[in-house]
């Protein structure tokens, strides 16, 4: 892109407290990845509140779509017969579609390549006040 990138501004809002569990309702994939990057995400970059949990949430569901899909054609093959020949397996359109909406929330929490040059929410006080964790003693 051509130009000056906007400012990115810091998340505003309440920390969770730890690293909260994943819902019950999640897959065992989806469970995995929440378990795997929320710490990254909360403890390393900061860059995740409270509000930020649902597209987390959804985030981690379609990387679950994703692995059960790639299982799915693993499994049954790209293809199936169908009474006019060979057909696309409708799996592949699934994995497809998981694929996009992984990568789209992937980058509006900061977990593409691209994205991961936005600031980091800072510890502490800067010009404009205190920083989203400096109150929490993090």
């Amino acid at each position: 892109m051509r130009g000056i990138k906007p400012e990115i501004m810091p998340a505003t809002g309440q920390a969770p407290e730890g690293v909260p569990e994943p819902p019950e309702w999640m897959s065992e994939d989806a469970r995995g990845v929440w378990v795997r990057v929320l710490p990254i995400l909360l403890n390393d970059r900061r860059t995740i509140t409270v509000t930020d949990l649902e597209i987390f949430a959804n985030y981690c569901v379609a990387i679950g779509q994703v692995a059960e899909a790639n299982r799915i054609l693993e499994k049954e093959g790209l293809t199936f017969s169908g009474p006019s020949g060979p057909k696309r397996h409708p799996a592949i359109a699934i994995r497809s579609d998981g694929m996009t909406q992984a990568r789209q929330m992937a980058a509006e929490l900061g977990l593409t390549p691209a994205s991961r040059g936005r600031p980091a929410i800072k510890n502490g006080a800067d010009d404009d006040g205190p920083g989203l964790f400096g109150d929490l003693g993090l």
